[in-house]
């Protein structure tokens, strides 16, 4: 390993090693920018911060040098993670094993649940799960292929239900029914508090138009993502982005982003 790759590594931020590691998974850029819920633009430019601290040509040869870097095995990886996947390729001609690369760090494997959640929805300090987003955090139109799928009767039942206690500020009630992934990162206290913030911020929805449903595969179940087009006081074109996670018989929301 050359001088300039070992001082490219401690140059990259987390954001940046985040996406490389989603990169050695087997991602492309597109499939990145949905999984963390970002615009593929930001993706590209994380990548190319990347290639230009630790002089490389390649997103994927970055992303295998910081893979052995934090302890994956070379042997590892499959041939094909040596060379660019171009934007918007299907991440179906990845043939690489996807779970045995770490996202957070060296012997972090990505098998647990809560450890997903923390990928895909923003987080606020001291690890509050946010109540809404920066403007990049989230496309303001759907995929055409989620626009297309068919919703979920009982996933929309539990959004739509939850949805009602937030907007009526029930924040105890909302709480009490979403996921235990989000009930872990909150109090009922710190969602209170910065629940009542926002909904100053933004005032009082006025209506709520349904955008898209797209489940992101996880172990037992996936999570559902479903946006709205939604409709407040203080923001007439917000993007909503609910993430539910099924327990036992039912589904249960463990995030919510507005754009």
């Amino acid at each position: 390993m050359t001088m300039a790759v070992k001082e490219g590594f401690g140059a990259l931020t987390e954001k940046e090693k985040q996406t490389l590691r989603l990169i050695v998974r087997g991602h492309d850029a597109k499939s990145v920018a949905r999984s963390l819920g970002l615009s593929v633009h930001t993706i590209n430019e994380r990548l190319r911060a990347a290639r230009r601290k630790m002089a490389v040509s390649s997103s994927r040869e970055a992303a295998r040098l910081l893979f052995e870097s934090e302890g994956g095995a070379p042997a590892a990886l499959s041939p094909d993670l040596l060379g660019d996947t171009g934007i918007g390729e299907a991440a179906s001609r990845v043939r690489v094993d996807q779970g045995k690369a770490p996202i957070g760090g060296a012997g972090r494997v990505i098998r647990h649940p809560w450890i997903i959640i923390g990928v895909l929805l923003m987080t606020f300090a001291l690890g509050l799960l946010a109540f809404f987003a920066l403007p990049q955090a989230v496309s303001s139109s759907p995929p055409p292929a989620a626009a297309a799928a068919k919703p979920n009767p009982e996933v929309m039942d539990a959004t739509r239900q939850w949805l009602a206690l937030v907007d009526q500020n029930r924040w105890d009630d909302s709480y009490r029914v979403s996921g235990s992934a989000f009930r872990k990162l909150n109090t009922v206290q710190v969602w209170t508090d910065v629940s009542e913030k926002m909904r100053a911020s933004l005032g009082a929805v006025m209506s709520r138009t349904f955008l898209s449903e797209e489940n992101l595969p996880a172990p037992p179940y996936g999570y559902e993502v479903v946006k709205f087009r939604a409709h407040y006081a203080n923001k007439p074109d917000a993007v909503e982005t609910v993430t539910l996670e099924r327990e036992g018989d039912a589904w249960h929301v463990v995030g919510m982003i507005i754009d």
